[in-house]
């Protein structure tokens, strides 16, 4: 007769269980990060609207009205954050400052 190796029932199911317990601990921790991951891609956007606000500004000698001119113009592709619950925006001060304001206002 052969002799054939494999794992057994209880190995599996050591094996499984040892799996089970690291994605438990993993998934929590992948949640949390997922705000902060979020908010330094907004930033970034951010970062690129204002450069793309500065070429926008030389081509044209004026600032845009909204940002949303800027996707329009085509500088940038959105002026939406990538979880879709933030957008840029200039501020209510009028100084052509761009910031990052919720969605729904």
């Amino acid at each position: 007769m052969k002799n054939q190796k494999g794992f057994t029932l209880i190995e599996m199911l050591i094996v499984l269980a040892i799996i089970t317990t690291l994605l438990i601990l993993l998934i929590p921790n992948l949640a949390s990060k997922n705000q902060e991951v979020q908010s330094k891609g907004c930033n970034a956007l951010k970062k690129l609207t204002e450069n793309q606000l500065q070429a926008y500004v030389m081509d044209y000698g004026t600032y845009p009205n909204k940002v949303s001119t800027l996707v329009e113009k085509q500088y940038i592709q959105s002026d939406t954050c990538s979880n879709g619950k933030k957008r840029l925006a200039f501020d209510q001060a009028g100084n052509n400052e761009i910031i990052i304001v919720d969605n729904d206002g």
